[in-house]
C-alpha cells in the first residue's frame, strides 16, 4: 500500500471514530452531568397531579344547631315614630319677649320656665286689683261693724251678703285672682319633663295671645304607630315584643313593646293602627323618622327548627346538609325533610314518612353549601368569605 492511501485511510477511522464516540455520548449523556441530574430528581418531592388538587380538603362552610324551641310568626308593617307626649306651648298673654331660656333638643324638667315675656304690665294690673281689693274691705268692714253683736244668724249671713255686694269686695278678690294668674302666664313652663323643641320666637318679637312659642315632646320611650292590615291586626296582643329598625340607623334594631291595639279599623285603608312602645333614653330615636316593625303575633311552643338558610332545593325536593365529623372536620350528608311552618329566618321541620329529620344539636349547614354533593368533605368556618369559600 502506498504512503498516500495509508494516510487518508487513517484519516477516516479518526473521522468515523470521533463520531462514534461523540453520538455514544449524545445517546448515554455524560457521566457528570448525569449523575448530577439524578441527584437532583432523587431529591424532589413526587407531586402528583391528584396530590396538588387533593379532594380531600374539605370546603369552607358554616353551620348551625338545630333547636327545639318556639317558633314566632311576625306580622311586619310600615311605622312611624312619634312622641309619647307633645305639648305647642302658647302665649295665653301678650306680651314682648324677654329671654328664651333655652335651646331646641335641650333637656327641661317640668315646670322649668323656658320663655318669659315681659311682666311689668301685669305687675301693674295686679297692684291695681289688690289696691282696690283693700278698698273693697274697708267698706265692707264699715257695713258690718257691728254684726257681731246680732244673735239672729239668717240676720246676720243676710246683712253679710249685703256687705259684700255694697263694698264690692267679691269683684275686687275675683280681680286680683285674674290678674296673679295672667302675671303668672308671663312665665312659659315645661308641662311635663322632655325637650324643647320648635322655637318659634326670638328675644325682642312681640307676641300676641294664641301665638305658638315653642313645643315640648317627651321622647323616652318613643312611640312607634304601625297600620297593620286587618287580616292581622285579630293575632296582636298587648304586651308582646315588637322588633322595631329605622332608616336613620341601618342595621341596628330596636327591642320594643306592643302597648295597645286599636279596636277600629279604617274604612279606607283596611288597617288598624297599633301602638308599640320603644326605650329611648338617649333621644336618638325622633318623631318623624320612618320604621319597619315586625310584631309577634302568633306563638307556636315545642317546634324543631333550622334557619331557613339551610334549605334547599334539589330535583324539587326539599332538603339540606347536616355536619357529620370531628371538631371541624367532616362530611356534608344530605338529607331530604319536609318543612311546616317558618318566618323570617326560621323554619320547623316536621316528620314524614318519605322524608328525613335532625334531631336537636345537629349541625346544619346555612352558608357555602348551595353547590355542595353528598359526602363532600367540609370544615366549620366562622365567616365562609373570609376563610376563601362561597357564601350564598
Amino acid at each position: 500500500m502506498s504512503t498516500s492511501k495509508f494516510v487518508i485511510g487513517m484519516t477516516v477511522v479518526a473521522i468515523v471514530g470521533a463520531g462514534g464516540y461523540g453520538g455514544y455520548k449524545r445517546i448515554t449523556g455524560s457521566g457528570d452531568s448525569e449523575a448530577a441530574a439524578a441527584a437532583d430528581d432523587a431529591s424532589r418531592p413526587d407531586v402528583s397531579a391528584n396530590a396538588a388538587f387533593s379532594t380531600d380538603i374539605g370546603i369552607p362552610v358554616a353551620g348551625a344547631a338545630a333547636v327545639r324551641d318556639t317558633l314566632i310568626i311576625s306580622v311586619s308593617a310600615a311605622a312611624q315614630a312619634a312622641a309619647i307626649k307633645q305639648s305647642r306651648l302658647l302665649a295665653q298673654v301678650q306680651g314682648r319677649i324677654t329671654r328664651i331660656l333655652v335651646k331646641e333638643n335641650d333637656r327641661v324638667n317640668g315646670g322649668r320656665v323656658l320663655i318669659e315675656i315681659d311682666p311689668t304690665e301685669y305687675e301693674l294690673n295686679l297692684a291695681d286689683a289688690e289696691a282696690r281689693l283693700a278698698q273693697a274691705q274697708a267698706s265692707y268692714q264699715e257695713f258690718t261693724l257691728f254684726d257681731d253683736q246680732i244673735t239672729d244668724p239668717e240676720v246676720r249671713a243676710e246683712r253679710d251678703r249685703v256687705a259684700r255686694a255694697r263694698s264690692g269686695l267679691d269683684q275686687a278678690q275675683v280681680a286680683v285672682d285674674r290678674a296673679r294668674l295672667e302675671l303668672t302666664r308671663t312665665s312659659i313652663v315645661a308641662p311635663f319633663p322632655g325637650r324643647a323643641a320648635s322655637i318659634r320666637v326670638v328675644e325682642g318679637e312681640f307676641a300676641r295671645t294664641g301665638d305658638e312659642l315653642l313645643t315640648v315632646v317627651d321622647l323616652d320611650p318613643i312611640k312607634v304607630e304601625v297600620q297593620v292590615l286587618e287580616g292581622e291586626v285579630g293575632y296582636l296582643v298587648p304586651g308582646r315584643k315588637a322588633s322595631v329598625s329605622f332608616s336613620a340607623f341601618p342595621g341596628e334594631s330596636f327591642i320594643g313593646t306592643i302597648e295597645t291595639v286599636n279596636p277600629v279599623v279604617e274604612q279606607q285603608t283596611r288597617t288598624a293602627r297599633v301602638t308599640v312602645l320603644v326605650p329611648n333614653p338617649a333621644g336618638r330615636v325622633l318623631p318623624g323618622m320612618y320604621a319597619r316593625v315586625s310584631l309577634e303575633a302568633q306563638t307556636f311552643a315545642d317546634r324543631l327548627l333550622v334557619p331557613r338558610s339551610a334549605i334547599l332545593e334539589r330535583d324539587r325536593r326539599t332538603m339540606l346538609f347536616v355536619f357529620e365529623g370531628e371538631g371541624s372536620e367532616g362530611l356534608a350528608k344530605w338529607r331530604y325533610v319536609t318543612t311546616g311552618l317558618m318566618n323570617d329566618s326560621l323554619v320547623e321541620l316536621v316528620p314524614n314518612p318519605d322524608t328525613d329529620m335532625v334531631e336537636p344539636g345537629e349541625v346544619v349547614l346555612v352558608d357555602g353549601h348551595y353547590t355542595l354533593t353528598h359526602d363532600a368533605p367540609i370544615r366549620l368556618v366562622a365567616n365562609v368569605r373570609e376563610a376563601g369559600g362561597r357564601p350564598q
